[in-house]
């Protein structure tokens, strides 16, 4: 397996698994100290402020690289057993919609891209006429 297949495998896992710590986070049954930890490693994590700015070389997105995954890791390794289980599920069914979710998105973006040209070219039409 390349370098690259190795990096987009780790991105989906760490896609499915902040999806797995916010579910884990709204169950009754994750204890309220790993409730606090997933809810602000998820709102860290999907977040646009970071600790260390992503425009500094190198230390910008270490941040994201390290503080991340740890946080995620942290909190599944203090889940009860039924709970991870339940929320992985939960995470594993949301990655498996999320093609489909991206396709409507690009529909969507695609519908805007012609409003806007077709937009530009009327604007067009007025302003040389």
């Amino acid at each position: 397996m390349s370098l690259f297949d190795r990096l987009r495998t780790w991105a989906r896992r760490m896609k499915r698994d902040v999806a797995l710590v916010w579910f884990a986070a709204r169950d009754p049954r994750t204890p309220t100290s790993v409730r606090l930890l997933a809810l602000a490693v998820t709102a860290y994590a999907l977040s646009p402020i970071d600790l260390i700015p992503d425009f500094i070389p190198v230390l910008g997105y270490l941040d994201d690289v390290i503080l991340v995954p740890l946080g995620i890791w942290l909190i599944v390794r203090l889940l009860p057993p039924a709970v991870l289980a339940d929320a992985r599920a939960r995470a594993d069914a949301l990655t498996e919609r999320l093609p489909r979710v991206a396709a409507m998105a690009g529909l969507f973006i695609l519908i805007w891209v012609l409003g806007a040209a077709a937009f530009g070219w009327w604007l067009w039409g007025q302003m040389t006429s």
